[in-house]
C-alpha cells in the first residue's frame, strides 16, 4: 500500500527533462572549461537536468525512527551499495565486516577469483561470526564452535550426534548478491534484484577514470551526530561554501558550479548525478574580481606553497593546471587519454550513485561512503577513502581503517593534511543541522532548484523504494 505523507513520502513520479535554470552571474563552468589549454574528457562537456519538482522534503525523513525502519526494510535491503574494495580482500581468507542498521554482512575472498557476502550470523543460535575484518582460514562461531568453509559450506558441528534432527546439508551460510566495478565491491541483500550493471546504468560510461588501477591509501571512518542523508547532502553542493568555507572564495568558483542529474532507465534503476566546481577562478560572491596573481597565490598558499609567476597572456587556472600536470608526470595509468586535462587536474568533480557512493573524478583520490549508524536516525557513519595511483606493477597493500568517534577530530588523521580542516568545517555544521531539524516548526526542508538538484534526486529515488510494496518484483 502507499505510504502517507505523514511518514514523509509522496507518490513517485518519473522525472522529465527540463530547460536550463537561471544560473549565477559570471561565466558558466562550460565557458570556463572552453578556455582551458588541455580540454577534458568528453563526459565533462555534457550537461543534464531533470524536472524533479520543487516541493519541500518532509523533515520526518531525517528525524523519524518509523521512517528509518521503512528506509531500511524497503530500500537498504534491496539496493546495490558499496561495501569494500577488492584489495581489502586480496588473499583467499581475507574478510571484511560490513554493518548497516541491524544488518551485518561478512565479505570473504573464498577463492582467487571469487568474493562472497554471507549474512554474518551463526545458524546455530545467531551469534555474529566475526566482529572485525581480517584474515580467517575458516568461519568459526566463537560461542559453540560451529564452523563453515570459506565458500559458506558447513564444515563441522561439535557434538554433531546431538543435531541428528537437523538437515546439516542445508546449513550453508545464506548469501547476499556480490558484484564488482572499478575495484569496488558492491552487495545487494535482495536475491531477486537486477544486476549491478543494470543498476549503474550509464554511470560507468561517464566515470572514465580507471579506479581499479588505484589502491586504497587511506580509509577514515567517522561517527557523526546527524542523519545519514543530511550528512551525504552536505557534500553534494557548493552552495554552502560562502558561509562554511569563506577562506576559499578567492580561488573557487562555487556559484559557477555545474550540477548534472542523469535519469535511470526505469524503476529500480536510479540514475546518478555529479557536480563540477572549478578551481583557479574566483567566486561571484566576492563582489569583485581578484587579479590572476591573487587567485593563484591564494590557491597555492592553501597547499602550503609559495606564489609562482603568471606568464603574459596566461591565467591562474592554466598555470595551476600546468603545475599540477608536472606533479602527475608521467600521466597516471588511471587517467584516460593522452594527457591530463586542466579540469581533471584541478577541479572538484564529484559523482554520486544512490544510495551511499560518492567518488571524485580526475586526479583527486577522494571517495565518500555514507550509511546509518545502527538503527539511530540521528547519527551516521561517514567513510573517507583515498584511492591513489602507484608506479610499477606491484600494487601496495590496502590501507586499514582509522576509526574516529563522535568527538574525535579529523585533524587526528595526519594523512588528511589540509583536508582535515575542511572536513571539520563541513561536519561541524551537522550536529546543529540535526538539532534544528528536531526543533523546527516547519514541516519541510526547502531546496534550491538548481544548486541543490542533486539532493532532490536522492529523495526522488528514495520515494520509489519506500512506496514499492515489499513483495513487488521487477
Amino acid at each position: 500500500m502507499a505510504v502517507t505523507d505523514r511518514a514523509g513520502i509522496r507518490p513517485h513520479n518519473p522525472p522529465a527533462p527540463r530547460s536550463p535554470d537561471p544560473r549565477s552571474e559570471g561565466p558558466s563552468a562550460q565557458e570556463i572549461i572552453a578556455g582551458d589549454r588541455v580540454p577534458p574528457p568528453s563526459t565533462l562537456l555534457v550537461e543534464s537536468q531533470l524536472d524533479l519538482g520543487t516541493k519541500d522534503i518532509p523533515v520526518e525523513r531525517y528525524t523519524s525512527r518509523a521512517f528509518h525502519d521503512l528506509e531500511v526494510d524497503r530500500m537498504w535491503r534491496r539496493v546495490w551499495q558499496v561495501a569494500a574494495r577488492e584489495d581489502d580482500l586480496a588473499r583467499v581468507g581475507d574478510t571484511v565486516v560490513y554493518d548497516l542498521a541491524d544488518m551485518s554482512f561478512l565479505l570473504v575472498r573464498s577463492a582467487p577469483d571469487t568474493i562472497k557476502a554471507f549474512y554474518n550470523a551463526c545458524l546455530h543460535r545467531g551469534t555474529q561470526l566475526r566482529e572485525r575484518s581480517g584474515y580467517a582460514p575458516e568461519l568459526r562461531c566463537p560461542f559453540h564452535g560451529w564452523t563453515w568453509n570459506l565458500d559458506g559450506g558447513i564444515k563441522s558441528v561439535p557434538c554433531h550426534w546431538d543435531f541428528a534432527h537437523l538437515d546439516q546439508a542445508g546449513f550453508d551460510l545464506p548469501q547476499a548478491q556480490v558484484a564488482t566495478w572499478g575495484g569496488w565491491v558492491f552487495i545487494n541483500p535482495d536475491p531477486d534484484a537486477i544486476s549491478l550493471s543494470e543498476y549503474l546504468g550509464s554511470f560507468p560510461e561517464h566515470f572514465v577514470w580507471d579506479t581499479a588501477r588505484r589502491y586504497k591509501s587511506l580509509h577514515v571512518s567517522k561517527l557523526l551526530r546527524v542523519n545519514w542523508k543530511a550528512c551525504l547532502e552536505a557534500f553534494m553542493e557548493s552552495y554552502h561554501v560562502i558561509a562554511t568555507h569563506p577562506q576559499i572564495l578567492t580561488y573557487l568558483g562555487d556559484a559557477n558550479t555545474q550540477y548534472d542529474v542523469f535519469p535511470g532507465t526505469g524503476p529500480g534503476r536510479p540514475g546518478w548525478n555529479r557536480m563540477n566546481t572549478l578551481s583557479g577562478v574566483s567566486s561571484p560572491h566576492l563582489g569583485y574580481t581578484p587579479s590572476e596573481e591573487d587567485i593563484l597565490a591564494a590557491q597555492l598558499a592553501s597547499y602550503g606553497q609559495e606564489p609562482i609567476p603568471i606568464p603574459p597572456g596566461e591565467s591562474a587556472r592554466r598555470v595551476l593546471a600546468a603545475a599540477t600536470r608536472q606533479v602527475y608526470t608521467p600521466k597516471p595509468a588511471s587517467i584516460p587519454g593522452d594527457e591530463l586535462s586542466d579540469s581533471e587536474a584541478i577541479d572538484n568533480i564529484l559523482y554520486y550513485v544512490f544510495p551511499n557512493f560518492q567518488p571524485w573524478g580526475g586526479v583527486s583520490p577522494i571517495n565518500y561512503r555514507f550509511r546509518p549508524n545502527g538503527n539511530d536516525p540521528d547519527s551516521c557513519v561517514m567513510d573517507v577513502m583515498f584511492l591513489s595511483d602507484y608506479a610499477g606493477d606491484d600494487k601496495p597493500e590496502s590501507a586499514k581503517i582509522t576509526q574516529l568517534g563522535f568527538d574525535d577530530d579529523w585533524t587526528e588523521v595526519e594523512a588528511l593534511g589540509t583536508l582535515a580542516m575542511v572536513f571539520n568545517q563541513d561536519t561541524g555544521n551537522l550536529p546543529r543541522v540535526q538539532r534544528g531539524l528536531h526543533a523546527t516548526r516547519k514541516r519541510g526542508v526547502s531546496l534550491g532548484r538548481y544548486q541543490e538538484s542533486r539532493i532532490r534526486q536522492i529523495h526522488h529515488e528514495l520515494e520509489y523504494w519506500i512506496n514499492r510494496p515489499p513483495a513487488e518484483k521487477e
